[in-house]
């Protein structure tokens, strides 16, 4: 089949219901346009509730009226980044819709990350302002940057929620937000005026060498995704204003950021805010407020299948159950479905798509279970040759996914030999393996990349082999992903010992390896062998290792 013939067959449109468009063309708009009327149309509802405190949208602008103003006394204007070290907490929505209201940008440092990664993020940004808590497991990451004078100002704000009673001073080096935004109570809310194409969110992700690199996302890649995904609920009863989301996902990776914050601020929904997760209170808070919207990864609904008495709770007010970030297992949805009566509709995105690519439509069969579903509205993808990616493929027929929208990145932050590699023809090379069938729902049979998919966060091998390297025992070591029931997948070391050395725990090596990587990039397996495999030129070979790992696990399972 040609090319041209392929591009040009779109089956799945038959399956947008509800109204939904399927030529949706997403308004070219700025993310301050939306937020603006927002914070008008529905300034005396609830915006966030933080385990008992509530802020309206109303309190909420003159509260990112007054973070802009700070920001701006401070030396950030139009065009500069603002670095957000922040859990799920409402600092966060205070200073990212500030920044943006600036006309600056938000970068992300993730919680989750290691100190190296933290340095590498401003240094690549340029952030003019990092902003974190005071509670020592975030602010500690600080102390050896302020030590060397690596890190620009340093804002701390307090989290009582996370301090759990504990007194949780500023650094010296570093200004509370007390005295970071003193003089600016009541600072007048006034969104620079911004365009489409400029930038919003420097959204870090892994590079093919696993350095982190930097999406550009500008402020029509957010707010068309947003619209998108307002365009695919359009007659979802969860998506209306005033109805309740408990919200896990982190706002510091992208489907929580678009989704659990940004889309519903659009829509004038009210976000119950949570630090972490706890199935036990998620239960009790679903029937207790009558929680309408809840998603997380599959390990948010297996680990909340496990509540005791879980068949005896009502959780009937739930409208909505999303899923996203690995494979939903089968029995997993259906058990879902029985309590809540509820299809849990999960889907595919990437940070470079600002979280928007396919979503299970409300309808679906559950003959299709295992797909990611269709393309969302106003969104364009194929599946092509891996090897001549100009060449699109039959349904059915395996290959890249590639993906064409107005959600789609433009470019990876002063990276143009990452950005040319990225795209053929204005498609972007997802990097994921997969086929379409005939009525147009797509499937991921694998990654083309060696990534790792733990509970819904990226993992790099390379990143876990060259951690591994600095243990002085190891001669050689190579990180795989292997299942895991409750994470997807985790990472599995394999590790050559040098001459002489004595084997170790995991859990040793786990403790080793704390203050070099992110919680969740700390392998959860180990096996110590004689010699690794390695490719004809030399490179280790993650293939193999995976071919006799899945070999090993069918012959235990079969």
């Amino acid at each position: 089949m040609k090319t041209n013939e392929v591009a040009g067959n779109r089956p799945w449109r038959v399956h947008y219901t509800h109204g939904i468009d399927a030529d949706f063309k997403a308004p070219q708009t700025t993310w301050n346009a939306l937020m603006t009327a927002a914070f008008e149309r529905y300034a005396d509802e609830v915006l966030i509730e933080y385990y008992g405190k509530t802020y309206t949208y109303a309190e909420m602008r003159a509260l990112a009226a007054r973070a802009a103003a700070a920001l701006r006394a401070h030396g950030v204007g139009k065009g500069d980044r603002v670095a957000l070290h922040l859990p799920n907490c409402p600092w966060h929505p205070i200073f990212f819709f500030g920044a943006l209201a600036l006309g600056a940008a938000v970068t992300h440092l993730s919680p989750l990350d290691a100190d190296r990664e933290i340095a590498h993020k401003l240094k690549v940004s340029g952030a003019k302002v990092a902003v974190t808590l005071t509670t020592p497991e975030l602010a500690n990451h600080f102390k050896p940057l302020l030590a060397s004078g690596e890190t620009p100002l340093l804002v701390q704000c307090p989290d009582p929620v996370s301090a759990m009673g504990r007194d949780c001073p500023v650094f010296d080096g570093a200004m509370g937000v007390d005295a970071f935004w003193a003089g600016h109570e009541g600072a007048a809310y006034d969104a620079v005026a911004v365009d489409p194409g400029d930038l919003a969110l420097l959204q870090f992700t892994g590079g093919t060498t696993g350095v982190p690199k930097a999406a550009v996302l500008s402020h029509a890649n957010l707010t068309s995704a947003v619209l998108i995904f307002s365009e695919k609920s359009r007659d979802d009863p969860s998506s209306e204003p005033g109805k309740n989301s408990l919200v896990y996902s982190p706002l510091f990776h992208i489907m929580g950021l678009v989704v659990g914050l940004l889309k519903r601020t659009h829509e004038g929904g009210t976000i119950h805010l949570r630090l972490r997760y706890d199935p036990l209170q998620a239960v009790k808070e679903i029937e207790d407020k009558k929680i309408t919207s809840f998603g997380g990864v599959p390990t948010t609904w297996i680990a909340l299948l496990q509540v005791p008495d879980i068949e005896k709770r009502d959780l009937s007010s739930l409208e909505y159950a999303g899923s996203g970030g690995a494979p939903m297992p089968v029995e997993v949805y259906r058990r879902v479905l029985q309590l809540t009566g509820c299809k849990v509709r999960g889907g595919w995105g990437m940070t470079e798509t600002a979280a928007a690519g396919t979503a299970m439509p409300p309808d679906m069969p559950e003959d299709k279970l295992g797909t990611v579903g269709i393309p969302l509205p106003g969104i364009d993808i194929r599946i092509v040759d891996t090897d001549n990616p100009k060449q699109a493929l039959a349904p059915g027929e395996i290959g890249e996914m590639v993906i064409k929208g107005p959600n789609v990145l433009g470019e990876y932050w002063n990276n143009p030999e990452e950005t040319a590699a990225a795209f053929v023809d204005g498609w972007l090379l997802t990097g994921d393996i997969g086929y379409m069938d005939e009525d147009g729902y797509f499937y991921l049979v694998d990654r083309k990349k060696d990534m790792i998919l733990s509970s819904g966060f990226n993992v790099y091998p390379l990143m876990i082999e060259k951690a591994v390297h600095q243990h002085p025992d190891v001669s050689e070591a190579i990180a795989i992903g292997v299942p895991d029931d409750y994470r997807g997948e985790s990472a599995k070391v394999f590790v050559v010992l040098n001459t002489g050395a004595r084997p170790f725990t995991l859990e040793s090596l786990q403790g080793f390896l704390e203050d070099k990587l992110g919680r969740h990039e700390i392998p959860r397996h180990l096996e110590f062998r004689e010699e690794l495999p390695h490719t004809p030129v030399g490179k280790p070979d993650r293939k193999a290792l995976k071919i006799e790992e899945k070999a090993r696990r069918e012959t235990v399972e079969g």
